[in-house]
């Protein structure tokens, strides 16, 4: 049997947790260990995978990895996400995009680099998914919806026909869009809120 590529994951938080459970779930990769800033903290290791190292450690463990993720969260800002996505980029790591065999992504739908769809999730035909996204358990990115990259599409949310979301918005859980608006880039879309604006 051909030996699974390994994986980094960046982020060793509750996100993280979560990212591993999709990976081996989706089972291409195997998780050779995790990227955090440890700076002192604790650098047990993250559901029996260990800290390999911080940020700093990137360009020599690309000479041992090809593959790696963005696992830190977000909420308020895409900020870090983005500074790690992109550094990835430049010292040329591979970015896969993770979906979860419990989610569905139509096959008329586009999923970007280093996005992750999580379990139960649903991307629906005619969608798209920026790079660097993600789209939590059991959110609804319904027909032609187009998520820019850096968001996060928190659980439960759902995101109706036409859509187009800007880059690095957060959706919190929840949260309902009626059908073909425009949600500005960077918005910051509290839980259970219903968003009527039309575009």
């Amino acid at each position: 049997m051909d030996k699974k590529p390994e994986i980094i994951l960046l982020g060793a938080g509750g996100h993280c947790r979560s990212c591993i459970d999709v990976v081996e779930s989706e089972g291409r990769f195997t998780v050779a260990g995790i990227v955090d800033r440890i700076d002192g903290g604790d650098s047990s290791p993250v559901l029996g995978y260990p800290i390999l190292g911080t940020d700093a450690d990137l360009p020599e463990l690309r000479k041992q990895y090809a593959f790696a993720l963005v696992t830190v969260g977000q909420i308020r800002t895409s900020a870090v996400r983005r500074r790690l996505f992109n550094q990835l980029k430049e010292l040329g790591y591979e970015l896969p995009a993770i979906t979860s065999p419990h989610a569905y992504v139509s096959g008329h739908a586009q999923v970007g680099a280093g996005s992750i769809i999580m379990h139960h999730a649903l991307v629906n035909a005619g969608a798209s998914v920026g790079e660097n996204c993600i789209i939590n358990s059991k959110a609804l990115i319904e027909h032609d919806v187009k998520v820019g990259a850096d968001c996060h599409v928190s659980t439960g949310a759902i995101i109706n026909g036409g859509v187009e979301i800007g880059v690095g918005t957060f959706l919190g859980s929840n949260a309902v869009s009626v059908q073909e608006i425009l949600i500005p880039a960077g918005s910051f879309i509290r839980a259970g809120h219903l968003e009527l604006r039309k575009s």
